[in-house]
């Protein structure tokens, strides 16, 4: 198959590793994938990380529901990945496109999530605007954190902080400039988080 040109492809992905910090690392990752409804998107594992595609509010639905399900057991979780859309060649997984419209997975338990991200509009000359816009969307979305070197804090609710990311994502593309790459980061369940979680809660 001849790969797609920069842009043509509606395909969505995630590339991440989940890292319990837990000698039951093991457990806690296969759990987490066990209860997730992973139905809706392309998905495969190797020895170093995860990379999920397909539709975007799947791949972002998808991701949400690993990391939730991984926090759940209440031991410190770190998640580490990159969004990516509009990056030429990326067809593998072009058969979940036809996947219903509906999310599968509905969990709404509550859980404060500490998180970094970077976005990287590419080819756009404008890309600080677009920066500078989205930073402005964290802060209408209540999600917003701190300043910082490389990267922009975002912290709340693992629902609201998913939301603004998968808005962002979708705000700083666009027709002329489609291909986009957002890095985000985040840790769960740290005893460094006390000061935030109990203002969250």
């Amino acid at each position: 198959m001849e790969p797609t040109s920069c842009g043509t492809s509606p395909i969505v992905g995630f590339r991440f590793s989940l890292h319990p910090m837990s000698g039951n690392f093991i457990k806690i990752i296969k759990s987490a994938l066990k209860d997730t409804d992973t139905s809706h998107v392309w998905m495969q594992t190797d020895d170093v990380s995860t990379v999920i595609r397909g539709k975007q509010q799947h791949v972002f639905n998808v991701a949400k529901a690993l990391t939730l399900h991984a926090a759940k057991t209440k031991e410190h979780i770190a998640l580490s990945g990159t969004f990516s859309a509009g990056c030429p060649g990326d067809t593998a997984g072009d058969v979940y496109l036809e996947t219903p419209a509906k999310p599968a997975n509905q969990d709404r338990t509550e859980q404060y999530v500490s998180s970094q991200f970077a976005l990287y509009p590419m080819n756009n000359p404008d890309y600080m605007d677009v920066i500078y816009r989205e930073v402005e969307r964290a802060k209408e979305f209540g999600v917003w954190n701190d300043s910082m070197q490389y990267a922009s804090g975002i912290h709340g609710d693992i629902h609201e902080v998913f939301s603004f990311y998968e808005t962002c994502f979708s705000s700083a593309r666009s027709d002329q400039y489609p291909h986009l790459v957002m890095t985000v980061s985040m840790s769960i369940n740290s005893p460094s988080h006390k000061t935030g979680a109990e203002n969250f809660s």
